[in-house]
């Protein structure tokens, strides 16, 4: 047998092109082939790399500057990669310095964006500035007040709760890295809540995943957020029950 990918159908359609699972990589012995194992390594380092190296916030800086909003920089309360992977809880919090930071901001706005490194730099790296733009650009249109930009550092989902509460946003979304996998290293997920504060369960927040080539394209992704952006800012509501709350149905 040779030392090759085996190409096998279902019917006339060849399953790989359908997706990027690791489907059909046919087998060498009782093993895989070299090229399946090899990709399989490359993959698995692309997605160590993702979680354990740092953004490139000086260039991501330097992308949005022409935005006009200006960018403030927080961190959590993890302090290390290392402490960041094991305590996500403090990853939750911000740091003294940073809540400081934030109180000089002029309060009250309608949506603060808060790009955040999650787990996987190179989501940021790539995908964060023409998204931030895209999100940007429709947010003006509707005519809607931004905060200067905030870019966290060793964030979790829920940093964005005292962020915005601080500031006295309406309205928070949050772009941050995704958990790679070994078919994505790069991939944004959008997280949208509305009145958020310190406490916010998770059931009120909206997510928008999978943002990145080859996954939601940024136009796409861009529309859906402002979309839901809308539907929030109007009923005062954000998570399970902004659907019921769009569509005039009595909350459970």
């Amino acid at each position: 047998m040779k030392d090759d990918l085996v190409k096998e159908t279902a019917g006339s359609v060849d399953l790989r092109q359908m997706t990027e699972a690791r489907v059909l990589l046919g087998r060498f012995g009782a093993g895989l082939p070299t090229r399946a194992a090899q990709s399989f390594l490359l993959d698995h380092a692309r997605a160590r790399q993702a979680v354990w190296s740092a953004v490139d916030w000086a260039s991501l800086r330097a992308n949005l500057a022409d935005l006009g909003l200006g960018t403030i920089e927080v961190e959590s309360q993890a302090g290390d990669r290392g402490t960041y992977i094991r305590r996500p809880d403090l990853g939750r919090k911000l740091s003294p310095e940073s809540a400081e930071r934030l109180a000089g901001i002029r309060p009250g706005c309608d949506v603060v964006i808060v790009v955040a490194d999650g787990l996987s730099a190179s989501a940021i790296d790539v995908n964060a500035a023409p998204l931030v733009r895209a999100i940007v650009e429709r947010l003006l249109s509707r005519r809607l007040s931004i905060a200067p930009l905030i870019l966290a550092s060793l964030a979790r989902v829920a940093l964005g709760d005292p962020v915005a509460e601080i500031i006295r946003a309406r309205l928070s979304i949050m772009l941050i890295g995704e958990r790679p996998g070994l078919s994505a290293a790069d991939s944004v997920g959008v997280y949208m809540t509305c009145s958020p504060k310190t406490g916010t369960p998770d059931s009120r927040r909206n997510c928008i995943s999978n943002i990145r080539d080859g996954g939601l394209r940024i136009d796409s992704a861009a529309d859906a957020v402002v979309s839901l952006v809308a539907d929030m800012l109007k009923t005062g509501i954000s998570g399970v029950g902004l659907r019921d709350a769009v569509a005039g149905l009595p909350s459970h």
